[in-house]
């Protein structure tokens, strides 16, 4: 069996204590989660929980089965056949020596992200794409010296089915 990422987005009630049963499931069986994000919905009722683990065709299926049962759980579907948009956002404050500015600004304009806060010897820098746009940003700024980085984890929306056009 090969083992692959696999991201999930899940449905659940807004309420205390849903996100630590879903941790609890996962710490319990030995799963392990590789990014995390939650936010409410547009109904106030309601979050989403976007996810990304790894393992095989079986594991990821028992993984969907058991959220299936815990309670304040309205749905679990898995995004990674599926056609779907998927995102992260990361912070990275990087060294901006007098030297390296207009090199940073040329990247940040190469990659369409932006500047989110300046002082005399950094720059916050706001990015969001794939995981391989934010690496390969990273291993750009690497020289310049990056301080300190944030990262949301992927959140990640299906596509709708499209129809044909006659």
């Amino acid at each position: 069996m090969t083992i692959k990422k696999h991201i999930l987005s899940i449905l659940v009630d807004n309420e205390p204590g849903v996100l630590s049963r879903i941790a609890g499931l996962f710490s319990g069986r030995g799963y392990n989660i590789d990014t995390l994000s939650v936010a409410q919905t547009m109904e106030s009722t309601a979050s989403r929980v976007t996810m990304e683990t790894s393992g095989d065709e079986h594991i990821v299926e028992q993984i969907i089965k058991q959220l299936h049962k815990l309670i304040n759980v309205i749905t679990v579907v898995d995004l990674t056949e599926k056609r779907h948009v998927k995102r992260e956002l990361a912070l990275i404050k990087v060294h901006a020596k007098s030297e390296h500015r207009a090199e940073i600004l040329r990247i940040v304009d190469i990659f369409r992200c932006r500047v989110v806060d300046v002082a005399q010897d950094y720059y916050t820098i706001e990015i969001s794409g794939n995981e391989e746009k934010l690496m390969a940003i990273m291993d750009l700024l690497t020289p310049m010296g990056i301080i300190e980085t944030a990262r949301t984890g992927s959140i990640a929306l299906s596509r709708e089915k499209t129809t044909k056009r006659t």
